[in-house]
């Protein structure tokens, strides 16, 4: 099969972009012929993380610039399945005129206003052969009225890191996401400056930047926190991966309706359990067993650090076993995607 895939692009080394590579090395892996298109966004500005991402890789990867249709079109034509990474017209429309099956993966809820992109998003999202949606969340944002035979849910997962720290060794609280309004940064340094908690035994890792840093930086610095706050700045994912594995809880405070939350995965999938907001599809994807506040709340998240702190390690231990062993069933497996596009080429009569 020669699979193309289409997505937009800030720049950086995100969510999207990591599962786009994940599928991608799956199915190269498997013998497919595989590329990816990035389409640039407005802002877009290429990063180092991304640019060691994509380093790494044997297959086609190149970025187009807004507009390029004429590109896309040419693409489209020498591919056999185009998989659009969020419901781009460019990518089903042509896909149509070509006769060739489109699916997509659908990350973000939908909105419902009169701005043109968001009717654009829903027709194309229309058109397509299958959509899967990231999480029930985003799922019933895009069709409230029912779910149609052509949809599907597939968490989106990238490289989870998999080397588990004994639990003896781990220690605080940890924080990975850009450094964005509403991830609940500001949040987070407001529930751990009032939480009862001894800060030398509960230390907090920041991992992430963006346009926050000073502000972050400085609210360190002002609520004392100084000395049991470590800042990593730009890290490569096996050092993010070690920094997650060796926290006792990941804390993902969000109140912007997080599509999913990869994070929170990520952590689980080396057992350290989750301290979350009940924020869009964050709670599917940190799961059951893990502990929950209202998005905005700091007194709320400040008494789950100090509930996080005063567990005893047999409780700590237990929550950490089976949070991870409740992700077992709610992930998929990547090569789902292959028997996909193969029954998409048999509808037709490929």
């Amino acid at each position: 099969m020669n699979i193309l895939h289409l997505s937009p692009c800030q720049g950086a080394f995100g969510g999207i972009e990591a599962f786009v590579l994940a599928v991608a090395d799956q199915l190269h892996k498997e013998g497919s012929k595989v590329e990816i298109l990035f389409k640039k966004v407005v802002g877009f500005k290429l990063q180092e993380s991304l640019q060691q991402a994509l380093s790494e890789r044997e297959y086609s990867i190149s970025f187009l610039r807004r507009g390029d249709i004429r590109t896309i079109a040419r693409k489209i034509q020498q591919a056999d399945i185009i998989h659009g990474h969020n419901p781009l017209l460019e990518a089903v429309s042509l896909a149509r005129w070509f006769k060739k099956p489109c699916v997509l993966t659908v990350y973000n809820w939908c909105r419902r206003n009169i701005h043109p992109r968001p009717l654009l998003w829903r027709m194309a999202n229309r058109l397509s052969e299958h959509s899967w949606y990231i999480s029930d969340f985003v799922w019933d944002s895009w069709e409230p009225k029912g779910r149609i035979s052509t949809s599907g849910k597939m968490p989106v997962v990238s490289s989870l890191p998999t080397n588990s720290t004994d639990f003896n060794s781990r220690k605080g609280f940890i924080f990975a996401s850009r450094w964005i309004a509403n991830k609940g940064i500001r949040i987070l340094l407001d529930a751990y400056a009032q939480a009862k908690i001894d800060r030398k035994a509960w230390p907090l890792t920041l991992i992430g930047d963006g346009p926050l840093k000073e502000e972050v930086l400085r609210k360190i610095e002002e609520l004392g926190l100084s000395s049991a706050t470590k800042v990593t700045g730009f890290i490569t994912d096996k050092e993010r991966n070690t920094l997650i594995s060796e926290a006792k809880w990941m804390v993902t405070p969000p109140q912007t309706n997080e599509d999913l939350g990869l994070t929170v995965i990520e952590a689980r999938n080396v057992k350290v359990p989750c301290i979350i907001t009940n924020d869009g599809g964050l709670p599917e994807a940190a799961g059951r067993h893990s502990l929950v506040c209202k998005p905005g709340d700091a007194l709320g998240l400040a008494l789950l650090l100090e509930q996080a702190a005063n567990m005893t390690d047999s409780q700590y231990r237990q929550i950490a076993v089976d949070s991870n062993k409740e992700l077992e069933t709610y992930l998929k497996p990547l090569s789902l995607y292959t028997r996909a596009y193969r029954k998409a080429l048999l509808a037709h009569g490929r």
